[in-house]
């Protein structure tokens, strides 16, 4: 569980209702709006753009940092479904593998990401690495879901498949190399299919 508290900004990600008056499901939308599109998310200019002050702007959604997780794991999110949606026919571990490939590639391939690690690389590997920033523990989560529910080590297996996305994710910070999803696959198809042994 995160220790952070939760914002307005989650609680109208998780549906509740909002207001005609800008709130913070608009600063959100803008701010990935902007992250999408390679740009920096800064907390002034985004104020002025939804049309508060940067006192509300923060109280809606927490930190920068906050906000930038937030974003990040909607695009993640709806990357993974896109994928399940497209990758409906193989088994269990082979859809797993090919899904989690085509979501490293997708991750390695974003404008954001690609501007927002070489920018400012230390900070996002922090925030979506740790367990109190809460993205890490919903990844695993979604990659727990593409295991097959009776292996014994569903949670454990998808936790590792977490670590190596992070892994090649962050190649070029970690080891200079360049980040690459097809060499993750052969690992992803290990990890999957010893599982449970």
């Amino acid at each position: 569980m995160a220790t952070e508290a939760i914002t307005p900004l989650r609680r109208q990600l998780a549906g509740e209702a909002v207001g005609r008056q800008p709130s913070a499901l608009d600063a959100f939308l803008a701010a990935r709006r902007r992250f999408v599109a390679g740009e920096r998310v800064d907390m002034t200019a985004l104020a002025v753009q939804v049309g508060v002050n940067r006192v509300t702007l923060y109280r809606w959604v927490g930190s920068r940092e906050q906000l930038l997780v937030e974003v990040v794991w909607s695009l993640a999110r709806r990357t993974l479904d896109d994928l399940e949606a497209k990758n409906r026919k193989p088994t269990h571990p082979q859809r797993a593998v090919k899904i989690l490939t085509e979501f490293l590639g997708a991750t390695i391939a974003h404008p954001g990401m690609q501007r927002w690690l070489a920018e400012e690389g230390e900070s996002a590997m922090k925030l979506l690495t740790r367990h109190d920033t809460d993205f890490q523990p919903r990844l695993i989560a979604a990659v727990e879901a593409l295991i097959d529910p009776a292996d014994p080590d569903r949670h454990e297996v998808a936790y590792a498949l977490v670590r190596v996305i992070e892994s090649y994710t962050y190649l070029d910070l970690i080891t200079g190399e360049t980040p690459d999803a097809g060499r993750a696959r052969p690992i992803f198809a290990r990890l999957l299919q010893t599982s449970g042994l």
